[in-house]
């Protein structure tokens, strides 16, 4: 592989049974590794003892093993963003904490997104452990739907073990639960060619409690809308809300004019026909239309102009030299 550094980034959350073997795996699974990397444990705001483990296996395994804490719960989106904001690598990979996602894969994965160029390589889970009716068989209806709507066909947009070029992922800003959607997010800043999926190691879960139940799948929905919009219509919303509002008032004109012709023309009353309120409403409702794309185009400058916004606070780190904190293996 081309010379690197690598930083492994883990969102955790109440996860104090699986810190340290985690910790333990990734030391494992990159023991010979022949390039600088650290790891990066994000906790969100966890009620037991996760950080305290967390600080106890940096204590024992070095100062390449850094924890960032989020001051509260900001959930799973925040978190991994807390983490690439931290990372220093030029490679980030991703990755959950709860020893489901095996570091074992994380060399391969790099070796493909830097060999073979590319800016994306995503995890799917092949064979998932996990439940059939409640796991397994919503998301491959939310894999298929969103690979359709958005255009990056992956079949398993949900595993969190993913590895990315740093310089591109620090582009992406996730905000809400739009973690899920990461490689949707990835081709507004890149190509869907140079996004690619690798199969993973996939485990059961065998301690701690999962955080995701059948209730997300409406979350799923909502954000599925967002991220097609944003996709579609970003930097133009203007064009998105307009055509409504044109759509609109040109076929609430043509209501009017046919009613003009008919009270005017053919001298007959149209006080009450239903038609006329149509009209009239549609034309009210096109213009409010675009007045909101324009609105909307204002808010997308202003969007764009301001990149220092983030979706969390976490407590400051001990500063570190930019040689300093890297596990090199001999």
């Amino acid at each position: 592989m081309p010379a690197h550094r690598l930083s492994v980034v883990v969102p955790v959350y109440n996860e104090e049974d699986n810190v340290l073997p985690l910790v333990k795996r990734v030391h494992e699974a990159l023991a010979a590794y022949a390039h600088p990397w650290e790891l990066v444990l994000v906790d969100d705001g966890s009620s037991d003892a996760t950080v305290e483990r967390g600080l106890a296996a940096a204590g024992e395994y070095g100062a390449h093993v850094r924890i960032v804490e989020l001051t509260r719960n900001y959930k799973q989106t925040a978190a991994m963003q807390a983490g690439v904001d931290a990372a220093r690598g030029d490679v980030i990979v991703t990755m959950d904490g709860d020893l489901q996602n095996d570091p074992i894969d994380i060399p391969r994965m790099v070796a493909r997104l830097l060999n073979e160029n590319l800016d994306l390589v995503a995890g799917w889970r092949k064979n998932r452990q996990d439940g059939l009716f409640l796991r397994k068989i919503p998301s491959k209806i939310a894999n298929k739907l969103i690979a359709h709507l958005t255009g990056v066909k992956l079949r398993d947009y949900g595993c969190s073990l993913k590895a990315y070029r740093a310089d591109v992922i620090k582009r992406v800003r996730l905000y809400g639960e739009m973690h899920r959607f990461i490689p949707a997010w990835m081709a507004t800043v890149t190509t869907p060619r140079r996004i690619a999926e690798e199969p993973t190691t996939h485990h059961a879960r065998t301690a701690g409690v999962s955080k995701y139940g059948i209730s997300r799948t409406f979350r799923v929905i909502l954000d599925l809308i967002a991220v097609y919009f944003f996709m579609r219509f970003r930097a133009r919303p203007g064009h998105f809300f307009g055509g409504i509002g044109l759509g609109l008032t040109g076929l609430s004109g043509l209501i009017l004019t046919w009613l003009a012709w008919v009270k005017f023309g053919l001298g007959e009353s149209i006080g009450g026909r239903p038609l006329l309120i149509v009209g009239i409403g549609g034309l009210i409702a096109g213009l409010h239309f675009i007045t909101t794309g324009v609105l909307a185009e204002l808010l997308a400058r202003t969007y764009f102009e301001s990149g220092a916004v983030r979706s969390y606070t976490a407590r400051p780190e001990a500063p570190l030299a930019d040689d300093a904190g890297w596990l090199k293996n001999e």
